[in-house]
């Protein structure tokens, strides 16, 4: 409190003055006829008594008045520490406030998060707008996002700001920044401004400044610091060994904690001890291999407890291929892995190989990965279709190369759900593709198909051909490659084998060209069951879609395209998912880069005045001087009432 405040408030002391003059103020004693009195001579009065304190309500009044008027003449000294715009000669601004709703911004100081106090400077300067100001609100959250188009409607401006919710997602501020200033430019105000509420913790450390160009108010500069946080980033098990990957923002959050396995219903199967670390990883051993569901939990508590547990999973990686291929057939004659994983190692794609000896036939197995590649198989057993059936009903992506084996397959053996007909191997006259039958992808490279050197193919069934889309045909009209809708996945079907002696197939650029557009629809289709948190889901071919997750019992997917429908995860946890009545289960997880506490500094800040204040003056003048007015009033009835009762006879 200053000086001048406290010299203003003193004038409070003045209200001794009303006590006083109640002290003070005498009375005319009260005259009473006694008939003795009469016979005694009237002798002049010695003195007279001092009145009590008399008329209370009317020294009250009096003593609240002389209180509310020191309190008007300090209420414009006084000023409080809350955010506010500065105006320039009262002109109009323009604001874009970008409001950071990423998981570093859940970290918890003195029982209140980030992301509150954050809220709370939002609603602040919301409040110290007038008419004509023009507010607009963009979340911070990867990624980036308009929550609040610019508007001139001060309501729903708060109404935005209150219906702001946390989330787990990770940090985008470049591309809110961009945004934001895409906004307030397109707006008359000449008065424009940008303000950032955030922790300024993005994951890409303090060495690279935020923002180019204009100016922006950092509001809340105490926002940023250390977290104290570790996050489970993942947790996967295969057979009865489960890995689970830490990290920590800082050393001395990993200190004396512990990482354990429990069942959903709270029991402990395994615990270890945490590393002290930054980046950990820990791999526990289960005593018995129990098909229940497992989480990996951290002990201890820290500034972030949303992303202390993770569930299990059996995953084989994100955006996988599976090739099921002979060693014998298929390797060159210079030896080395199969012709098409070297084809898919020299197209250098952004998807991990992974061969395998045969079909998977557990579900779980065969969901982990995107695509399956299968050269030349003998047939499907039951259990290879009903876990490749799941698969494609799910949206993978499976493709056949069809060979001898697969025309001779054993009894009982089939390619439902793929072909309902027997396949037969038969010669050939056609010498290769007709390039001008290619369609999509396969049309650069059909060129270089036209001369494939084969003996014989395989010849599909009329009802499965007629079910297909032909993406290159024979010479003689027949399907060379082919595919189908199974649920929401596909199927390719090439009627000739991979390997080198059955055809120069794999030795033309148009083999890598096929290769290219398969891998490149299955990494579109592929949702993998563990995913960053923020990244959107695409249900392919879906028509409704349901999502149980950790803040909704059951919610709607987030939004319609024309590839599917899309659903956008905001929080971490597992998600479980009805698709067209078909349930299955996802896990968002928390995004490495949010455990990192450094935050970026600001290329060219704007200067505190230039955007806001943080300091706003409390003008109680017009509560205070109606208080007065009526005390005023109050007094002028107290002294009415008075006057009458001593005026009335005895």
């Amino acid at each position: 409190m200053s000086f001048v405040t406290a010299l203003a408030l003193a004038i409070a002391a003045f209200v001794v003055v009303p006590f006083l003059a109640h002290r003070l103020r005498r009375r005319r004693a009260e005259e009473r006829s006694f008939a003795a009195a009469r016979l005694v001579p009237p002798a002049p009065p010695k003195a007279r008594r001092r009145a009590k304190l008399e008329d209370r309500a009317l020294f009250s009044v009096r003593a609240l008045a002389v209180v509310a008027l020191a309190v008007l003449g300090a209420s414009p000294l006084v000023r409080c520490s809350r955010l506010s715009l500065e105006r320039a000669g009262g002109a109009s601004v323009a604001v874009v406030l970008v409001v950071d709703d990423s998981l570093s911004m859940r970290a918890v100081s003195k029982g209140t998060s980030r992301f509150e106090r954050a809220c709370k400077g939002a609603r602040e300067l919301v409040r110290s707008a007038r008419e004509g100001d023009a507010i607009a609100l963009v979340l911070a959250g990867a990624p980036a996002r308009v929550a609040l188009a610019p508007t001139t409607d001060l309501g729903a401006a708060h109404a935005a700001v209150d219906s702001l919710t946390e989330s787990d997602r990770a940090t985008d501020l470049d591309g809110a920044l961009v945004l934001a200033h895409s906004l307030v430019a397109s707006l008359p105000q000449l008065d424009r401004r940008v303000v950032l509420l955030s922790d300024g913790a993005d994951g890409t450390g303090n060495s690279t400044p935020l923002g180019e160009g204009d100016g922006v108010w950092n509001a809340l500069p105490e926002l940023s610091g250390p977290l104290g946080d570790c996050a489970v980033l993942a947790a996967d098990r295969s057979g009865l060994r489960v890995r689970v990957s830490i990290a920590c923002s800082e050393v001395e959050a990993a200190r004396g904690r512990a990482i354990v396995l429990m069942q959903a219903n709270g029991t402990v199967a395994v615990r270890a001890d945490l590393p002290v670390a930054l980046k950990s990883e820990v791999v526990l051993s289960l005593p018995k291999d129990e098909p229940v569901d497992l989480f990996a939990e951290l002990t201890g508590h820290d500034t972030i407890e949303a992303d202390n547990r993770a569930l299990v999973l059996i995953e084989a990686g994100q955006s996988s291929l599976a090739v099921v291929a002979d060693m014998a057939d298929q390797a060159a004659a210079t030896g080395g892995a199969p012709v098409v994983e070297q084809a898919l190692a020299a197209l250098r794609l952004d998807v991990w190989v992974r061969p395998i000896p045969a079909l998977p036939d557990r579900v779980d197995e065969l969901r982990a990965f995107a695509g399956v590649l299968v050269d030349d198989p003998p047939g499907f057993t039951p259990e290879e279709r009903r876990a490749l059936a799941s698969m494609l009903e799910e949206g993978g992506v499976a493709l056949l190369a069809l060979g001898p084996r697969a025309a001779s397959a054993p009894l009982g053996a089939s390619f439902e759900p793929v072909l309902r007909e027997a396949v037969r191997w038969a010669p050939t006259t056609a010498s290769g593709a007709a390039s001008a039958t290619a369609l999509g992808a396969l049309v650069e490279g059909a060129k270089s198909l036209e001369n494939l050197g084969a003996k014989a193919r395989i010849e599909l069934g009329a009802d499965d051909v007629a079910g297909m889309e032909l993406l290159l045909r024979w010479q003689d009209g027949a399907p060379l490659v082919a595919r189908r809708a199974v649920g929401r996945g596909e199927v390719w079907v090439v009627t000739l084998p991979f390997a080198v002696g059955a055809s120069d197939l794999t030795l033309r650029p148009g083999f890598l060209a096929l290769l290219d557009a398969f891998v490149d629809e299955a990494r579109t289709r592929a949702s993998p069951r563990r995913s960053d948190v923020g990244s959107s889901w695409t249900f392919a071919g879906a028509h409704r879609v349901e999502v149980q997750g950790p803040l909704h019992p059951r919610e709607p997917p987030g939004a319609a395209e024309t590839a599917g429908v899309r659903y956008v995860p905001a929080r971490i946890g597992p998600y479980a998912i009805e698709v067209d009545g078909k349930r299955e289960l996802r896990v968002a997880a928390p995004v490495a880069r949010e455990l990192d506490p450094r935050a970026r500094p600001l290329a060219s800040p704007a200067q505190v005045g230039q955007g806001g204040d943080r300091h706003a003056s409390v003008d109680a003048s017009p509560v205070v001087a109606v208080v007065l007015l009526g005390l005023l009033f109050l007094e002028l009835v107290l002294r009415a009432l008075g006057d009458r009762l001593q005026e009335q006879p005895s």
